[in-house]
């Protein structure tokens, strides 16, 4: 009798089954990671300068030297913690579906991983930090003029839902898209796990179009923004829900 159990366990689709626990567990707490950022995201809009809107390059290297992470935040701080979240997550994902849909499910993870890639080689937080810094030690009117448009040149690129960001929020949005209409055709996740994932980021894709290349009806905009943001925080909770079990499942 110890001998067969011992077989069994040594069976070649329990033993590679086995190897996905710790996955879906690491990518379960990663979609909470997620969840956590947004709330602190949210906070952070009611805080002073929460919620500005810097229109000039003066405008940013002010709050910058006023309050330099609330010109972290607003230039995307908080978006490098999303990115690095969604490895773990779309790994998972993948994982999970690399059965019943692994085409689209690995699709959807690529995507996602080149997203990842496009945002970190366009993120300019920092880089608009020190262009602030040594704007505040410039003497001359020369110095600070050739300051202002090297900044202007870094907000061309990394100012968050403008034509320079696009790309990389593009590509995670729809990384998101693909991956729910995975989850609707492979059964393993819930379907409304899926719609709420497929709508959320359909409004969050619309937001961006919007916001990047329409900023007149920017007030619109927002509130495709605030419906797909909250879609967005339940899809993940019920994606951690959901890898947790399938943990527990694979582990038993």
């Amino acid at each position: 009798m110890h001998e067969n159990k011992e077989t069994i366990n040594q069976l070649p689709g329990k033993s590679v089954d086995g190897k996905w626990n710790s996955l879906y567990k690491i990518g379960g707490m990663a979609a909470l990671g997620t969840v956590l950022v947004g709330v602190i995201e949210i906070a952070i809009t009611f805080l002073p300068g929460g919620n500005t809107h810097e229109k000039t390059v003066l405008d940013w290297i002010a709050l910058f030297q006023n309050n330099a992470f609330m010109g972290l935040r607003n230039l995307g701080l908080l978006n490098l913690f999303f990115n690095a979240l969604d490895i773990p997550i779309f790994f998972a994902l993948f994982s999970a579906h690399r059965k019943s849909n692994q085409t689209l499910s690995a699709l959807a993870m690529i995507v996602s991983f080149i997203g990842v890639a496009v945002f970190y080689a366009t993120h300019r937080a920092f880089a608009m930090l020190d262009i602030s810094n040594q704007y505040a030690l410039a003497t001359t009117e020369a110095q600070k003029s050739i300051l202002a448009a090297a900044g202007q040149a870094l907000l061309s690129v990394g100012q968050s839902h403008t034509p320079g960001t696009f790309i990389a929020f593009f590509l995670s949005e729809s990384a998101s898209l693909l991956i729910s209409i995975a989850m609707l055709r492979g059964n393993i996740f819930s379907k409304a796990n899926a719609y709420v994932g497929f709508w959320g980021f359909t409004f969050m894709l619309v937001f961006e179009v919007c916001s990047s290349f329409i900023p007149s009806i920017q007030s619109m905009a927002m509130i495709f923004a605030m419906l797909g943001g909250v879609l967005s925080i339940v899809w993940e909770i019920l994606i951690a829900l959901k890898l947790f079990r399938l943990a527990q499942e694979v582990k038993g």
